[in-house]
């Protein structure tokens, strides 16, 4: 039942490619579930011990009760040491913790919140351990913050890609600007060998004309055979 209600509310709030059911590990343990936030994986387990949590509701007297309370206790304790040694392996990727689903909420006061002043709580028990018991109610809040969380990471990539491309943006104007710059070079070069260009023309135009000025100053000589001889 606690697998099936985990899994039921992974695929209610969870992206599908950011969780797994029955992840197995390299070392052969299998996990009910591992969520993946960033880099990182956080194991889920919800192989809790309800049946053990039931002889206490049926014990008829108080001796009765005490002692499936104690014994229930232990098994819990158990569990949490299971979870932490099978499922928190930062060399195959999970975080430094695990999350313990305990799919009750009155069962997750009796065991958690509840405390017992003649031993150590079981909250702090597993707090010790790096695991993390939840209920059906924190777990869902839990779920929230981290898709919260992966819209904050898209977001971020999402910038890392901007600030990328708008460097790369950066590069490819300076280029372009160095370009720009050799093709004023070559305009300002070309425009000064027109100008050179057009003045010699303009000197060449004006000795044109002052040999066509001196031409016209030229007297032209009369034939000499069109001219009379004197009668002697």
């Amino acid at each position: 039942m606690g697998e099936l209600l985990l899994g039921e509310l992974l695929r209610q709030i969870l992206p599908e490619d950011h969780f797994s059911l029955q992840y197995r590990f390299t070392n052969g343990s299998q996990v009910d579930a591992i969520i993946r936030l960033g880099e990182g994986l956080i194991p889920v387990d919800a192989k809790f011990p309800l049946e053990n949590f039931k002889r206490i509701l049926e014990a008829g007297s108080d001796e009765k009760q005490a002692e499936a309370r104690k014994s229930f206790w232990k098994d819990v304790k158990k569990h949490i040491d299971d979870i932490s040694t099978k499922y928190i392996l930062p060399q195959e990727g999970t975080f430094e913790f695990a999350l313990m689903y305990i799919p009750s909420e009155s069962i997750y006061y009796e065991t958690i919140i509840k405390d017992d002043a003649q031993q150590e709580s079981l909250s702090s028990y597993a707090m010790k351990r790096k695991v993390i018991p939840v209920s059906p109610n924190s777990f869902y809040v839990y779920l929230q913050s981290i898709v919260r969380g992966l819209k904050g990471m898209r977001i971020e990539r999402s910038a890392q890609i901007i600030l990328e491309n708008l460097g790369q943006l950066e590069v490819d104007l300076e280029q372009c600007q160095t370009d720009f710059e050799k093709i004023g070079v070559h305009l300002a070069h070309a425009r000064t060998a027109y100008e050179k260009t057009d003045q010699r023309f303009q000197k060449l135009r004006n000795r044109l004309n002052v040999l066509e000025q001196h031409q016209g100053q030229i007297p032209e000589a009369a034939p000499q055979a069109l001219i009379p001889e004197k009668e002697s």
